[in-house]
């Protein structure tokens, strides 16, 4: 029987406040919605603390700058029970509405926070949104960035990120055919390790209410558990070594109904062989020193046929 190796963590956006205010116009908050962010902040936190504890599990705690500096006693706590902590914007922003001098500018400041809060620089990032720009990558190369989690190219693989500014032509139908019928440039590999983003194993699509939207939010927990499983399943069966990063956010995570399911979740994931928890810091080591397989990514035109 091969032996499997199975690299397994939680990435906990600690989005807070941040993302209720970040309303790009300056357009008023909904104090609501805040307060469902101060409830991430303190309860949802620390009831994952809590499970995290029960469970010996180290988790990574992709936090704005905001929350950091507007609820430090409780990011303290994460810091202090030996959890990484990550980039993950100041006020939430949106990648693509910045200009790459916003863009640098954000993520400069961040850096600074946490290096500052915890005695030691960052070494990973989560896009808010998981929405990125050409620029992404390059920045975060330069700002020492190690390893991101905001890409898609695989699922259960780990791979060198492509640098994304590849060229491609958006349609614009005001114009010919002839000027966006063209193919994708070759991609080129950065410094910077991927552990990969899914949107199917992240809680706030289903399980986070979302105002004007009744459905979202009231997903049953079992079916989301259910979907999840499926995933680890089939990864199981297909692959002698997978990583398995679970994407969450205290104020949906840390209600009643979705902290039942991530007990189930992680008993389940824990009765079958060769299942390690790690932060996703620690995900990336393994495979930049060459310990677990990965993932290359392939596709786009040779110059020469642009």
């Amino acid at each position: 029987m091969v032996n499997k190796r199975v690299l397994c963590g939680y990435g906990i956006d600690v989005d807070a406040v941040s993302s209720w205010i970040n309303t790009q116009t300056g357009e008023k908050a909904d104090a609501t919605n805040v307060s469902r962010g101060i409830f991430g902040a303190t309860v949802g936190v620390d009831r994952l603390l809590g499970m995290w504890k029960k469970y010996n599990i180290k988790a990574t705690f992709f936090t704005p700058g905001h929350s950091i500096e507007s609820f430090p006693k409780q990011i303290a706590k994460i810091r202090d029970g030996g959890h990484e902590i990550a980039v993950h914007g100041y006020t939430h922003e949106i990648m693509t509405k910045l200009t790459t001098q916003q863009q640098k500018d954000v993520l400069t400041k961040c850096v600074d926070i946490i290096t500052a809060f915890t005695g030691k620089p960052p070494v990973g990032y989560t896009a808010p949104g998981w929405a990125t720009t050409k620029d992404t990558v390059r920045l975060l190369e330069e700002a020492g960035i190690t390893y991101d989690h905001s890409f898609m190219h695989h699922d259960c693989q780990m791979y060198w990120v492509p640098k994304m500014d590849q060229s491609w032509v958006e349609t614009d139908y005001s114009k010919d055919p002839s000027y966006w019928m063209k193919p994708m440039g070759e991609l080129t590999h950065s410094n910077v390790v991927e552990v990969p983003a899914n949107w199917h194993l992240d809680d706030w699509p289903p399980l986070g209410y979302a105002t004007g939207r009744p459905s979202q939010g009231f997903v049953d927990p079992d079916t989301i558990l259910k979907i999840w499983k499926s995933q680890f399943d089939f990864y199981y069966r297909e692959y002698d070594t997978f990583v398995f990063p679970i994407s969450i956010h205290p104020q949906v995570s840390g209600k009643a109904q979705v902290m039942l399911v991530h007990e189930k979740l992680i008993e389940y994931i824990n009765s079958h062989e060769g299942v390690e928890w790690m932060t996703l810091a620690d995900m990336a080591e393994e495979f930049r020193a060459g310990r677990i397989e990965g993932y290359h990514v392939e596709g786009g035109a040779e110059k020469g046929i642009l």
